[in-house]
C-alpha cells in the first residue's frame, strides 16, 4: 500500500470513530446549550442505545438490525423524557453542581440495569451481510458498513441542524435558551419543549451507541468509556454549540486515530492537552460564546449547611463519642474475633480523608473539581515509589505524597482557577484524565498493572522490628501490628481534619468562604480572589494525596484506576451527601457510603442501582445532605406541632435558623 493510500485510510478510520463522536457530543451539546444540564449519565443512554438495539436485532433475524436502527434511538429517546421529567426538572435553576450530581446518581443506575439485564459481559453484535463486505476505492479496500457510517452520520448531523434552525421547534427550544420566561409569558410550554429537547438529545446517543456497537461489540462498559472524550469535544467545540460538536467531534477522531498510528506514546494524551489548552487561552471554546444561556440559577444550595437544629456544643460532644468509638472498634474486634470492621473502618477513614479535602475548595471556596482524583491518585503513586526506592519508612512516603500533589496543584490551580464555574470544573477533569493516560505509558509506574508487594508498616518500617512478630499483651487485648496500623491511620485523619478546621476557623477561613458568596465583593474590598483559591487549591491538593498514599500504603498497591474520573464522582456523591461546608458532614458522608456500598454488595448484585436510586432521592430532596436532616426534620410541621419547642431546648439550637458563629467556626 502507498503512503498516500495508507493515509488515506487513517482519514477514513478517523472520520469513522469522529462521525461516533459527533451523533454523541452533538445530543450532549443540544442539552447542555438548551437546558444548562452536565448530563454525566449520557454515555450509559448511548450504552443503552446499542444494548436495546442488540436485544431487538437478535429475534428478527437479517432485517433486525434496520429495524432496531429506527426502534431503539425512540426507545432511548423516550428514557431520556422520562429522566428529564421524573428528576432533572425538579433541578432547574439550581447550581450546575446539582445536574452532575443528579446525573452521577443515573450513571449508577442505569449501568447496574444493563448489566441486571445483559449481563457484564461483552456480546457480539453483527451487522447486515449486505454493509459486511469490502469496497475497493483509493488504492484499498474499506468496508461498506464504515462508509455507511460516515454516510448515516453525515446526513444526521445535518438533519439535526436543520431541525434546530430551520423548524418552529428550532426556533422555540432557541429562544428557551436565551430568556425561559419571556418565551412562557407568551404562552408556550417550554417544560414541554424542554423535555423533547431531552429525549433528542438521548436519543442521538442511542443512534452513536448502536452505530458504535455494530463496528466493535456492546459492553456495559462502552458508556464510561466514551463520555470523557465526549466532554473533550464539546469543551473544545464549545459549550453549547451544535458546530462546534461537530467540528470538535471529526477533529478528535482525526486526531486519536493519527495518534494510534503515527504516534502511539501520544495515544490518550494529546485530546486532553488540547482540551486544557482551549481552556486556558479561550474557554469558550471553537464556537461557544457564553457559559450556557439558559436558566440563570442564583448558586443557591452551593455552599455550607450550616449547623441544623444541633448547637456547637452538641456536636462537639458527638465528635468526642465518635472518635472514642473509633478507638475501642480495634479492642472489642480482638475479642470478639470481627476484625473485618476494622479493614472497613481503615477504608472509610481514607476515603473520609478525601471528602474532607475536597470540601476544603467545594463547599469552602465554591471551586467544583472535577478531577481531584489526580491527587489521590498521584499521591499513591508518591508514596509507593518512594518505599520502593527512598525509603522504607511510611512517614518519609507521605510526606513526599503531600509535598509532590501540593506542588501539583498549585500548577494546575495556576492554570485552572483563571477559569470558573463549569469550565473550572472541566479543565480538572482534563488535567486528571491526562495523568490516568500517563500512568500507563511508563514503566516507572508499572503500565497497566500498577505496583504491588509493598510492604510499609505505620511506625515500624524501618525500624527493623517485624510487624509479624509485633505483638503486645495488654490485659485481655493484644496489641498487633494491625492494631497500630489503624491507630496511627486514625491518628493521621483526626489530625487532619483538626488542621482544617483551624485553617477555616482562621481569617483565610473567612476570606475563602466570603469568595463563595461573592466574588465581586470580595475582590471588591481587597481580596486578591485568585491567590486565595489557589492557596485552598494547594491544601486540598495536599490532603487529597495524604488520603492516596495512606491508601496505598496501607494496602501495598497502586494501580492506574486510582486517577479513574469515576473515584472524583464518588467523592463528590459522599461531599455532597454528607453535607458540604461543615468538614465534618462530607467525612460522614463518606462512612455512609464506603458502609452502604459494602453491606449492599454483600447481600445483592444490584447494590449500584440501590445507592444511586438514594442518591438522586437526596439531591433532589436533601439537598444540603446528612447532617441538614435534624433541622428538615424539626422544620417540619408535624413534628413542629407533635414537640413543639422541646426538641429545640434539648438539643441548644432553634429549627430553621442558623447560628452564624456555628457558620463561621464550623
Amino acid at each position: 500500500m502507498s503512503v498516500a493510500s495508507a493515509v488515506a485510510e487513517q482519514v477514513l478510520n478517523g472520520l469513522v470513530v469522529g462521525m461516533v463522536y459527533v451523533l454523541l457530543a452533538a445530543g450532549l451539546s443540544i442539552i447542555f446549550g438548551v437546558m444548562d444540564v452536565i448530563n454525566f449519565a449520557h454515555g450509559e443512554l448511548f450504552a443503552l442505545g446499542a444494548y436495546f438495539a442488540f436485544a431487538i436485532a437478535g429475534p428478527l433475524g437479517g432485517a433486525g438490525f434496520w429495524v432496531a436502527l429506527v426502534v431503539a434511538p425512540l426507545l432511548v429517546g423516550v428514557v431520556g423524557m422520562g429522566i428529564e421529567r421524573l428528576t432533572v426538572k425538579r433541578l432547574y435553576g439550581r447550581d450546575p453542581l446539582y445536574h452532575i450530581l443528579l446525573t452521577f446518581g443515573l450513571v449508577l443506575i442505569v449501568n447496574d440495569l444493563i448489566t441486571s439485564v445483559w449481563g457484564k459481559s461483552a456480546q457480539p453484535f453483527p451487522i447486515p451481510s449486505i454493509l459486511d463486505q469490502p469496497v475497493a476505492l483509493f488504492g484499498f479496500n474499506y468496508s461498506l458498513y464504515n462508509y455507511g457510517i460516515i454516510v448515516f452520520g453525515s446526513a444526521l448531523a445535518l438533519g439535526t441542524w436543520l431541525l434546530l434552525n430551520r423548524t418552529r421547534f428550532g426556533m422555540i427550544i432557541r429562544a428557551g435558551s436565551e430568556d425561559r420566561e419571556m418565551v412562557r409569558t407568551l404562552g408556550i410550554d417550554i417544560d414541554r419543549y424542554y423535555t423533547l429537547t431531552f429525549g433528542f438529545g438521548a436519543a442521538l446517543a442511542g443512534v452513536a451507541g448502536i452505530v458504535l456497537g455494530a463496528y466493535q461489540n456492546v459492553s456495559p462498559t462502552m458508556g464510561s468509556s466514551v463520555i470523557i472524550p465526549a466532554f473533550v469535544i464539546v469543551v473544545l467545540g464549545g459549550l453549547g454549540s451544535f458546530r462546534g460538536a461537530v467540528v470538535g467531534g471529526l477533529f478528535v477522531g482525526l486526531v486519536q486515530t493519527f495518534a494510534r498510528t503515527y504516534a502511539p506514546f501520544l495515544e490518550g494524551l494529546i485530546v486532553f492537552l488540547l482540551m486544557i489548552a482551549v481552556l486556558v487561552v479561550k474557554p469558550t471554546g471553537l464556537f461557544g460564546t457564553s457559559v450556557g444561556a439558559g436558566d440563570h440559577h442564583d448558586g443557591a444550595l452551593l455552599h455550607g449547611s450550616g449547623g441544623g437544629v444541633l448547637s456547637a456544643e452538641t456536636r462537639a460532644k458527638l465528635g468526642y463519642a465518635g472518635v472514642g468509638a473509633l478507638l475501642v472498634v480495634p479492642l472489642l474486634a480482638e475479642v470478639t474475633g470481627v476484625t473485618y470492621s476494622v479493614t472497613l473502618l481503615e477504608d472509610i477513614l481514607i476515603w473520609a480523608l478525601f471528602a474532607l479535602s475536597l470540601d476544603l475548595v467545594l463547599g469552602y471556596a465554591g471551586l467544583v473539581s472535577l478531577g481531584h482524583t489526580l491527587f489521590y491518585g498521584v499521591g499513591a503513586y508518591a508514596s509507593v515509589l518512594t518505599l520502593m526506592h527512598l525509603s522504607p519508612s511510611v512517614f518519609v512516603a507521605l510526606a513526599v505524597a503531600v509535598a509532590v500533589c501540593a506542588a501539583i496543584a498549585w500548577g494546575v490551580g495556576y492554570l485552572s482557577i483563571r477559569v470558573s464555574g463549569v469550565f473550572f470544573a472541566m479543565i480538572t477533569l482534563g488535567f486528571a484524565e491526562l495523568f490516568y493516560n500517563a500512568v500507563f505509558k511508563f514503566d516507572f509506574t508499572g503500565g497497566s498493572d500498577g505496583l504491588f508487594g509493598v510492604d510499609a508498616f505505620y511506625g515500624l518500617a524501618g525500624l527493623g522490628v517485624d510487624p509479624g512478630e509485633f505483638a503486645v499483651p495488654l490485659g485481655p487485648f493484644v496489641l498487633d501490628g494491625g492494631v497500630v496500623q489503624y491507630y496511627f491511620l486514625l491518628a493521621v485523619v483526626v489530625g487532619s481534619y483538626l488542621l482544617a478546621r483551624r485553617l477555616i476557623r482562621a481569617p483565610f477561613g473567612s476570606v475563602l468562604q466570603s469568595i463563595r458568596e461573592s466574588e465581586e465583593r470580595a475582590s471588591f474590598i481587597g481580596y486578591d480572589v485568585t491567590a486565595y483559591k489557589r492557596r485552598a487549591f494547594v491544601v486540598s491538593g495536599g490532603l487529597a494525596g495524604l488520603a492516596g498514599g495512606l491508601f496505598a500504603a496501607n494496602n501495598g498497591y497502586v494501580a492506574p484506576s486510582f486517577l479513574h474520573w469515576i473515584n472524583s464522582g464518588e467523592v463528590i456523591v459522599m461531599t455532597v451527601l454528607g453535607g458540604m461546608g461543615t468538614l465534618y458532614g462530607p467525612m460522614l458522608g463518606a462512612g455512609v457510603f464506603v458502609a452502604a456500598e459494602d453491606v449492599l454488595s454483600s447481600y445483592i448484585d444490584q447494590w449500584q442501582l440501590v445507592i444511586g436510586v438514594l442518591f438522586v432521592l437526596f439531591v433532589i430532596f436533601v439537598p444540603r445532605g446528612l447532617v441538614s436532616l435534624p433541622r428538615t426534620v424539626a422544620d417540619h410541621p408535624l413534628f413542629e406541632s407533635a414537640v413543639g419547642g422541646r426538641f429545640r431546648d434539648r438539643v441548644g439550637g432553634q429549627a430553621g435558623v442558623t447560628d452564624p458563629e456555628v457558620d463561621r467556626r464550623e
